[in-house]
């Protein structure tokens, strides 16, 4: 399968991504997603310590997959020759790797001064964590976005992945290769770009921290506009499944109070008086925990209350708003979701499938050694 032929905003685009886990493989995947040619440079064969999913590896979707021994010089010398054709590259190393294989910013710079040279680590490439192990968990522990993750009284706990490899990693990273792509079509000159998870997940902080300087948040847990109330909460119903109310505003609030039969409770009334909270919150547990979820749907849902459902992956994607928008797909049995933002210019090509290790090594070194 040739996947540079296909549709998409970035059809014409070429990344080389070296083979890693985590974010620097979920950017890959989004570019490809959008329709750029993303060469995947895969070992000849997965580590003894590797996570190797195979077919169900959703990140590498769409890519082409070369495996090349990055240990010999011949290997080197191939990737750098695919280099010369190539607008960006993602590497998720530890700082020092790339520049060991003799694949460093440098020498691929040297080889095309428009390359733009993706880097995607968790500490960055500096500073004094620079060459420790981590994982989401510690990146955002250290930033400062996963202090606000949590019920209060409860140690801190956020959705795994999320916040650090994918928002404040992969998403960055993604930004930041095309705005040194575009940059590079301008002024003919490449540059490095150090994505950092700490910085990212930091920077996603912003909106807190305006909202913290603005007296609505404060450092003790719980105690805040989005993480205290009882009308911005998840709950447990009689199934022990679980909604979530959002009802930040006043007149979204009264919406709320009027659907529970609570708007003449004057024990409701002044919402955002914080000292209430506590005794609140306990009121509405026990008021979800007396319908199931689908009673509290069919109550609620649709409605200007800033409701919704708690759902597993597989419930979302049978949801009717997310199978309206076909937000799931199935590909050869794996549950995936498709392809994001959407553009009504030039929309993405059907999901391609995940490439075997090294489908396209002939393929690749011929078309884009024709490009060059």
């Amino acid at each position: 399968m040739n996947n540079t032929k296909k549709g998409g905003p970035l059809a014409g685009l070429r990344v080389l991504e070296i083979a890693g886990i985590g974010p620097a493989p979920f950017c890959g995947m989004l570019f490809a997603d959008l329709g750029a040619d993303v060469v995947l440079v895969d070992r000849l064969k997965a580590g003894a310590e590797d996570l190797d999913l195979g077919a169900q590896s959703i990140s590498n979707r769409g890519k082409r997959s070369i495996a090349i021994d990055l240990k010999t010089a011949e290997g080197v010398q191939t990737v750098l020759g695919l280099i010369e054709s190539c607008d960006a590259l993602i590497e998720g190393m530890r700082p020092g790797v790339m520049e060991r294989l003799g694949l460093g910013p440098d020498v691929c710079l040297a080889r095309n001064p428009r390359l733009v040279y993706g880097r995607m680590t968790g500490w960055g490439q500096d500073g004094p964590l620079a060459h420790a192990a981590g994982h989401d968990i510690n990146y955002i522990g250290v930033s400062g976005a996963l202090w606000y993750s949590g019920q209060p009284g409860e140690a801190p706990m956020a959705p795994p992945s999320l916040v650090g490899d994918i928002g404040g990693g992969a998403m960055y990273l993604a930004v930041g290769l095309l705005a040194g792509v575009m940059n590079a079509r301008t002024t003919g000159k490449g540059q490095v770009v150090d994505a950092a998870i700490v910085d990212g997940s930091a920077h996603m902080m912003n909106l807190l921290l305006a909202l913290k300087a603005g007296g609505h948040f404060t450092s003790e847990r719980g105690a805040s506009l989005l993480d205290g109330p009882h009308w911005y909460r998840t709950y447990r119903c009689a199934d022990g499944r679980f909604v979530s109310i959002g009802s930040l505003e006043p007149r979204f609030y009264r919406i709320l109070l009027e659907h529970l039969g609570l708007a003449h409770d004057p024990d409701f009334a002044g919402p955002y008086d914080a000292s209430r909270w506590p005794r609140l919150h306990e009121r509405f547990t026990g008021i979800f925990a007396t319908r199931t979820r689908n009673e509290w749907c069919e109550l609620l849902e649709g409605s200007d209350a800033c409701f919704a459902a708690v759902l597993d992956p597989d419930e979302a994607a049978g949801h009717p708003h997310m199978a309206h928008r076909a937000v799931y797909s199935r590909i050869d049995g794996v549950l995936q979701a498709n392809p994001a933002p959407r553009f009504s210019g030039t929309p993405a090509a059907p999901l391609a499938a995940v490439p075997r290790r090294g489908q396209h090594n002939e393929a690749v070194l011929r078309d884009w050694a024709a490009a060059a």
